[in-house]
């Protein structure tokens, strides 16, 4: 993404860059970045947080127009939990963890199912 970013900057189309790999994405020097501290997967937010994920956009926006240097880099304000522990376990997968990730993976469908029954999705 962030190459097809310096590609369309270099082009006249401004553009910024919503992620999580900060050094990867600040490394290929893309002009506006907004860096959200969470899993990789997750540039905008929590799933199913409407909310974090709007304000998102907003602060993207916000940086479209605002930003007058190249390489600008803004950090939302938002914390995937209290508890940083999650980068810890965040997607990995052993033996006494199986079960748990197994109900999260059910809810998760259920709650995808659900979205695209109602045509959000």
């Amino acid at each position: 993404m962030s190459l097809v970013s310096r590609h369309l900057e270099a082009n006249g189309i401004p553009t910024v860059v919503i992620g999580s790999a900060r050094d990867i994405v600040e490394e290929c020097g893309v002009a506006r970045f907004v860096f959200n501290d969470f899993p990789l997967g997750n540039p905008f937010g929590k799933p199913y947080d409407a909310d974090m994920q709007r304000a998102t956009l907003g602060i993207a926006l916000d940086l479209l127009e605002t930003a007058r240097l190249p390489r600008t880099t803004v950090q939302t304000p938002f914390r995937w939990s209290q508890d940083e522990s999650w980068r810890e376990v965040y997607a990995r997968v052993d033996p006494d963890r199986i079960e748990a990730l197994r109900r999260e993976g059910d809810a998760r469908r259920a709650l995808q199912a659900a979205a695209k029954g109602r045509g959000a999705g």
